[in-house]
């Protein structure tokens, strides 16, 4: 069979890119043959509010990827669909995650329709609507849903969003996020923290990704304070840029007496240095305001470290509370209290097991069959 996707991939970076990629390579191992069609341009710059969209890890070998998407110039769309449609495939699977690039991929999956009927125009939904919707996602997001022929969304949130735009019963299904299983062996948590420069006898919590305001670092700040004085050895690492402004976290730190209890590694954390933090760690702590879901969680499964999630979107649908790790409200106080929990009661060992078992549940076969199906 043969597969084109649509989305970001190298040169660009992050967990889009290292999801579409690790897609396409299952794909591959089950004897398709895939192409990923990548951007030109992804964001124009004063949208990306990072150092820069781009990897600098070398090229992927083992995959076969077409920068030719402008997403910001309808001519290349129009081009684009053209030449997906010229080579007679199987199945697009466009990967959507925001309404900017709505119309480019609405017109490329309507110009492969039109041009080779041959080709189920299917969707990877990673979030179809944001909890504060602008006009742009109003008039944009129908639009993609209108030219798609079929879904497949990472949570049973993101189904239920795109319900909500689907007019005509178009199938679609929940597959959950796979694991990220390519990031890494599990190290034993000296030889990470030696790796790191951080005291080997500490606790960890790790905070790990972009920091943009919706994902609470502030709330789990606000709950380390809480909790500071019950928890002598914890320490907080922060590993991932910051999408908006430090200081205003070093005050809250600061603030807090909590200067020497937080390491904040502002920088994008590279595929090689990743299985460092996450062996470091105790637990992993995602104290969401909003979400759909989160690949945090399914890098946390690769390295069997228990999680603290909060209850909102589809975070709670993967994360069983105190069995695998805690789901609770997006609140200072109940985060505090799951945290203190977890490290008086020494839950880790439970932990780990119970999710060792669940990790069987999220493998890349099951995401490749949900799509083998809408065909």
């Amino acid at each position: 069979m043969k597969i084109a996707i649509l989305g970001t991939a190298y040169p660009y970076r992050g967990g889009l890119a290292a999801f579409n990629e690790r897609l396409a390579r299952q794909f591959m191992s089950e004897g398709h043959e895939v192409t990923i069609y990548t951007f030109t341009l992804q964001y124009p710059s004063f949208l990306f509010p990072g150092k820069t969209q781009y990897s600098s890890e070398q090229a992927p070998s083992n995959l076969h990827i077409q920068r030719v998407v402008n997403s910001c110039n309808p001519f290349n769309w129009l081009r684009v669909g053209r030449r997906i449609a010229a080579t007679n495939a199987d199945m697009l699977v466009s990967c959507y995650w925001m309404s900017f690039m709505a119309p480019c991929m609405g017109v490329i999956e309507r110009i492969v329709k039109h041009r080779s009927p041959k080709t189920r125009c299917l969707a990877l939904v990673h979030n179809m609507l944001p909890h504060e919707q602008s006009l742009l996602d109003k008039l944009c997001a129908p639009y993609f849903v209108r030219s798609t022929e079929g879904f497949v969304a990472l949570s049973e949130a993101v189904v239920n969003d795109i319900d909500k735009l689907d007019r005509q019963g178009k199938p679609k299904t929940f597959s959950p996020h796979p694991v990220y299983d390519h990031y890494g062996k599990i190290h034993a948590k000296t030889g990470a923290c030696r790796h790191l420069g951080l005291k080997v006898d500490n606790d960890y919590m790790l905070f790990f990704g972009l920091v943009r305001a919706y994902k609470g670092l502030d709330l789990l700040i606000d709950a380390f304070a809480l909790v500071k004085e019950r928890l002598p050895k914890l320490h907080l690492l922060v590993a991932g840029e910051f999408y908006e402004d430090e200081d205003k976290y070093r005050r809250q730190i600061a603030d807090n007496g909590l200067q020497d209890r937080v390491v904040l590694h502002n920088e994008f954390i590279a595929d090689d240095d990743l299985q460092y933090w996450f062996s470091a760690a105790d637990l992993v702590v995602q104290p969401y305001k909003t979400a759909t879901q989160s690949g945090v969680t399914q890098v946390a499964f690769h390295f069997c470290k228990p999680m603290l999630v909060t209850n909102v979107g589809g975070l709670g649908e993967i994360v069983h509370h105190k069995k695998m790790g805690y789901a609770v409200e997006p609140q200072a106080p109940a985060i505090a209290e799951a945290i203190a929990d977890y490290y008086e009661n020494n839950r880790q060992q439970a932990f780990t097991d119970y999710l060792i078992n669940e990790k069987d549940k999220y493998t890349w076969d099951k995401l490749t069959r949900k799509f083998i199906a809408m065909l």
